[in-house]
């Protein structure tokens, strides 16, 4: 059933429970709109792309993007050449200090270090080719030529490749399992560590295949824990279906795939506005998936950018990320529209449709709480996560932490777009506990002396109180963490959102609590 909100202000009432006539407090809202940062999605921003002058290279330090609604990573792409300029040397502070920046703010990184670019001739550092690489001189577009102005090294060069293996360990050391980097490309392979090779050294698809593999391998060799993820054109550029060895393989290994071929072309006979929504088909249940547009400026001269087509990209790929391929504020400025199109669906949305809950509860009793909940975006919620209810004082301390663990968010459905698919579930909570009187028996109640020390038996006083209390909602850890930011209003600045109140009543029927005297020989209880 399908739950309207009555007014833009989040609706709180209370409703006669159909059981009985205990009042019951019904929490329905309205989504607030808001973009979310959470893990496992958001908008990039390019602060490198190939040349480190493009697009965030010349941002004011402090300006770290917080007018950008839903951008949540920062993606550097450089060659590997300027991270080892030197057999050894590594030079981390090209990608440490623009990172702080933003890390600062709560936001993450991403990173792709690539072997061969058009624009510079020694993408992979030419102490490799000193050392004895192979590689073809090549011309953009033309293909190898002896006096081409930029060299492509052979990736399967046993030198290569061991070099290849010391920078996958020098990057693993550094940013594996970081929680401040979201995913790691798998760039070492073609024109700007995409896979292309047509326009340079004409690989055969035999050959490329086979390249995909050791790389994969020597990534997924040092990288155990942070997400990789590697380009759809690995597999060919523009040939569609679901199915192709080189992603094939990557899926088998935990590989994600971000796909750059996002408005690079304007439709026309066999060209269209992206190639691989049916690839993406196997990934995006698993992994999150990542898209890369083509160049802002770039797709619009050549009458290829459309916003609409660029949100329904997101539909089509069940996308997480989502670039900004340009000069971010420029890119946002003129497509703002679409920016806030995308951020109600890029990633997952999770909404609390309804709670319900008893108005007034007795300290220490079982309760039962009515929870309906959906996934308002394109993809799931991959690392999972539990609601949870907050119960805090007049003061804002916590008094009770109930989590719902018969629902991990993680298997709320996807839905298109406007269809939400709810899952409701019934748990039972209490909120302060008592000792109850069975876990005592005659003997312990009688009981006066026990090595020295002399007990006795009385009602149990709660070290909860009775009284008016908070409600809030969030979404986290088994142990009532909060991880995710939810659509709503009334936010506690720590991911919680009140969404009520409750009263607690002292208990009817006392437990019992046994005591140590305060002047026995054992000292108080």
């Amino acid at each position: 059933m399908k739950i309207y909100a009555v007014s833009a202000a989040v609706l709180l009432f209370c409703a006669t429970a159909l059981a009985g006539s205990d009042a019951y407090e019904i929490f329905r809202p309205k989504d607030n709109r808001k973009a979310l940062i959470n893990p496992d999605m958001g908008w990039c921003a390019y602060f490198y792309s190939g040349r480190t002058g493009n697009y965030g290279y010349y941002l004011e330090p402090s300006d770290t993007l917080e007018w950008f609604p839903g951008m949540s990573v920062v993606y550097m792409r450089i060659p590997w050449a300027f991270l080892e300029p030197k057999d050894g040397e590594f030079n981390f502070g090209i990608l440490d200090t623009p990172a702080q920046r933003f890390i600062e703010k709560g936001k993450q990184i991403a990173i792709r270090i690539n072997s061969t670019e058009h624009w510079i001739p020694w993408a992979t550092p030419k102490w490799l080719k000193d050392k004895g690489v192979k590689g073809v001189q090549f011309t953009v577009r033309k293909g190898p030529s002896p006096d081409g102005p930029c060299w492509e090294p052979d990736y399967l060069d046993p030198i290569f490749l061991k070099h290849l293996d010391r920078l996958a360990a020098k990057l693993a050391e550094r940013y594996d399992g970081n929680p401040n980097v979201a995913f790691v490309d798998i760039g070492s392979f073609g024109l700007w560590g995409e896979g292309h090779t047509g326009y340079t050294s004409r690989l055969s698809r035999e050959k490329s295949a086979e390249v995909v593999r050791k790389h994969i391998d020597i990534y997924k060799k040092h990288f155990k824990k942070t997400q990789l993820v590697i380009s759809d054109d690995v597999a060919g550029s523009n040939e569609p279906g679901p199915h192709f060895p080189a992603t094939d393989y990557a899926f088998s290994k935990g590989v994600s795939l971000r796909d750059d071929s996002i408005l690079v072309d304007a439709p026309s006979g066999k060209k269209k506005s992206w190639y691989h929504a049916e690839m993406a088909g196997l990934f995006w249940p698993a992994m999150p998936v990542v898209l890369e547009h083509e160049h802002y400026g770039l797709s619009k001269a050549r009458g290829a950018w459309d916003g609409e087509k660029l949100a329904d990209s997101v539909e089509r790929y069940h996308a997480s990320y989502m670039s900004a391929h340009w000069w971010p504020d420029r890119f946002y400025e003129e497509n703002k529209e679409f920016v806030e199109k995308i951020n109600m669906r890029l990633g997952y949305r999770l909404f609390p449709a309804e709670i319900k809950f008893p108005a007034a509860v007795e300290i220490g009793e079982k309760f039962p709480v009515k929870f309906k909940w959906a996934n308002l975006g394109v993809a799931p919620c991959y690392r999972g996560g539990f609601p949870a209810l907050t119960i805090k004082d007049s003061k804002g301390g916590i008094v009770a932490v109930l989590v719902d663990e018969s629902l991990d968010v993680k298997t709320l459905p996807v839905a298109p777009k406007g269809e939400p698919k709810f899952v409701e579930n019934s748990p039972a909570f209490r909120i302060g506990f008592k000792t109850p009187r069975e876990f005592f028996n005659e003997f312990t109640l009688k009981m006066e002396k026990r090595n020295g020390a002399e007990f006795y038996a009385g009602p149990v006083t709660p070290s909860t109180k009775a009284g008016d209390c908070d409600v809030y909602v969030s979404v986290g850890k088994r142990d009532g963490t909060p991880i995710y930011e939810l659509p709503l209003d009334g936010g506690d600045g720590k991911k919680r959102y009140k969404i009520g109140s409750i009263r607690l009543r002292e208990p009817s029927k006392p437990g019992v609590e046994i005591k140590v005297r305060e002047d026995s020989p054992q000292g108080p209880l």
